[in-house]
């Protein structure tokens, strides 16, 4: 059985679960004899999928500028012509889809335009329903919502990655709930922490400090300007306590005035982030907090717990289905309960003990292994 998989989100992005997600999948599929698969994919500068050099010779064809490693790294620090790149690959995708030599395909994005060009099965993995459950955050122009619904209602078999994102896409499309299948994610981490363990570290002097953790995005529904002016007070009081902002991209000019106006611009930073840093965060901090109004998963969840980090959670979506027991709930709308969530774990160390040690247990419920599994079956139920 040989699956086709798009260009879409290597193209269009640098980092991301999504590109994860997909790397994650393909590297169990490299071990399975019944297996073969292939990447629709001449350029990337996505560093989940340069950074694994065994699947290189998965590329349906490859640019022989990317083995020049220099020029490869110099168009990667510019990210420019992202365009340009998207028309190549998608050039690539279509001449795939025609030749048709493959059994099932799998997008990798909602982009539909393959709809036209596939005379073959498609399995359509859907991460979340942000754009429908919340429009307000997103333009009029933004066209996700209508591709995903045309690809969704087309799709042979649906991947959803929670039943909360089950849920959801039947609630918004009328979807048969059998077409379905929920397929839960692993731990991003997970290779990394087996390096880290083997290795030392020399530890960050700025993670000699209290601090807690914001992780990711701080865009629209991450909530990042309501937990901010929240926990503000909490960061004047403690005068130890940090809160330290990992990725996402440096403080915007309207982040940066709200800092300033709240009198806390001395207290939060942000840090560039990659998988050994991450891990470090994880496991110095008094805790995770993830106040978000939905996820369609929350991969930080996981992240989280594989590193020892107590986790205070919003009570939505899909994340008390993740998180079970192992986290400490908050109403992400509600300033006090945001505050006592976050006191209630810088002043009790057997709670965080007792969290650390349910997160852990939680982890093993998740792992790529069984994501990779079971995506084999629902190609399985369609080829």
């Amino acid at each position: 059985m040989k699956i086709l998989f798009d260009h879409q989100t290597f193209t269009t992005q640098q980092y991301g679960g999504i590109p994860k997600y997909f790397c994650e999948l393909t590297r169990f599929f490299s071990k399975c004899s019944e297996m073969s698969f292939e990447f629709s994919l001449r350029y990337s500068i996505n560093e989940n999928l340069t950074n694994q050099p065994e699947l290189y010779q998965y590329w349906s064809n490859r640019s022989r500028l990317l083995s020049n490693h220099l020029l490869f790294s110099f168009q990667k620090k510019l990210n420019k012509n992202i365009l340009y790149h998207l028309k190549i690959n998608q050039k690539e995708s279509i001449r795939l889809l025609k030749k048709g030599d493959f059994d099932i395909f799998h997008p990798t994005g909602y982009n539909p335009y393959f709809l036209e060009h596939l005379k073959k099965p498609y399995v359509l993995t859907v991460y979340d329903m942000i754009h429908e459950k919340f429009p307000e955050f997103y333009p009029d122009q933004d066209p996700t919502k209508h591709w995903k619904k045309k690809v969704i209602e087309r799709a042979d078999s649906i991947i959803a990655i929670s039943q909360n994102t089950k849920h959801d896409i039947v609630q918004s499309y009328n979807i048969e709930p059998d077409n379905i299948s929920v397929v839960y994610l692993g731990n991003p981490l997970e290779q990394a922490l087996q390096n880290y363990n083997q290795r030392q570290f020399n530890k960050n002097p700025r993670l000699n400090t209290e601090y807690i953790l914001f992780v990711g995005s701080r865009e629209r529904y991450k909530n990042f300007q309501f937990f901010v002016s929240s926990i503000a007070s909490l960061l004047q009081k403690h005068d130890d306590l940090h809160l330290y902002c990992a990725g996402g991209g440096q403080f915007t000019p309207t982040e940066k005035k709200q800092l300033i106006n709240l009198d806390i611009l001395s207290k939060v930073h942000y840090f560039s982030i990659n998988d050994e840093l991450m891990i470090d965060l994880y496991k110095n901090a008094q805790a995770f907090v993830f106040p978000t109004l939905y996820e369609g998963f929350g991969l930080p969840v996981l992240e989280a717990f594989s590193c020892g980090c107590p986790l205070i959670v919003s009570q939505t979506s899909s994340l008390s289905e993740i998180a079970g027991d192992a986290a400490r709930y908050i109403d992400p709308h509600d300033e006090n309960s945001i505050v006592a969530g976050v006191e209630s774990l810088l002043n009790d160390n057997d709670y965080r003990e007792e969290l650390i040690r349910k997160g852990y247990a939680r982890l093993k419920l998740f792992s790529w292994e069984r994501t990779a599994r079971e995506t084999k079956k629902v190609y399985e139920n369609i080829a």
